[in-house]
């Protein structure tokens, strides 16, 4: 079973969610059209990724803007992952709602690692990580940040995620490339991350658990990884058979964890050298 994820390595128009929505129904279109089971918008494409935002500017998550991106999923039978900035509790949160082929809205999911060191300290962070079962694959999400930590992809895996979608915005990519290889890797599950284009952002990428083949030789697990600059549509094709087939012989994800010695790991106390302003649990 071929899985097509389509990355759009996009901007969106600062504050317009209207000519975002009609940006998403053309991407959706021509996703449709490359025969894409999955499109995944760069982190709050709707809204766009612009501060400062406030609750009233943010989208409510029953906001009739959703309503709009079910009706692209359903019509072009492509299931969609929509950025935006939506309203939280006491301040907006940085969000991606799944959307199935069928149009149905199958999950939102809130950023937990906010940069709190920067414009996100605004933001209200989410408080737990999601999957869920979408056509037929199990997906699991994570935004940008949150991949700095092995936890959060760490979380979803034992939530059964198979495939890890990452909306993102922001520079400095060659460190977190490598970061998102190694969350697959370490997880036995794939990764695709969406990221929009300028100097120093952009690629765009794909990674495939799957390091050794059945002999053992080494395999490259890089699906796609596109250029900085260059906007557009870019394929991750992941062959769902051969995944599930090596996660049910391989060693890595839920096999031999010895969670005994895990405990410290829940301890939310922070010591030098790493306490930071604006630190919050």
């Amino acid at each position: 079973m071929l899985y097509r994820i389509a990355l759009a390595q996009e901007r969106s128009v600062p504050h317009n969610v209207s000519q975002n929505v009609a940006r998403v129904a053309k991407l959706a279109a021509e996703a449709s059209l490359m025969e894409s089971d999955l499109l995944l918008l760069p982190e709050c494409f709707l809204t766009s990724y612009d501060f400062p935002i406030s609750q009233a500017e943010a989208l409510d998550p029953t906001s009739p803007v959703f309503d709009e991106i079910a009706t692209i999923a359903r019509n072009e039978n492509l299931a969609i992952v929509a950025t935006a900035f939506t309203r939280g509790k006491e301040a907006p949160r940085n969000s991606a709602i799944v959307f199935n082929k069928a149009g149905e809205r199958v999950f939102q999911y809130d950023k937990v690692h906010t940069c709190d060191w920067d414009l996100e300290g605004s933001l209200e962070s989410g408080e737990k990580f999601s999957t869920a079962e979408v056509d037929g694959v199990k997906l699991g999400l994570m935004i940008c940040y949150d991949r700095e930590y092995p936890e959060a992809a760490r979380v979803l895996m034992l939530q059964g995620a198979e495939l890890i979608l990452v909306p993102n915005h922001c520079s400095g990519m060659g460190a977190r490339l490598r970061a998102l290889a190694t969350r697959a890797y370490e997880n036995m599950t794939g990764v695709a991350m969406a990221n929009p284009p300028g100097l120093g952002m952009g690629r765009s990428a794909a990674y495939s658990p799957i390091v050794w083949a059945q002999d053992e030789t080494d395999l490259d697990p890089e699906i796609l990884l596109a250029p900085e600059q260059e906007a557009g549509l870019f394929l991750a094709d992941f062959d769902l058979d051969e995944l599930r087939s090596y996660r049910k012989r391989e060693m890595m994800g839920n096999t031999y964890r010895k969670v005994h010695a895990y405990g410290e790991l829940l301890n939310p106390s922070i010591e030098e050298p790493f306490l930071r302003p604006g630190q919050r649990k």
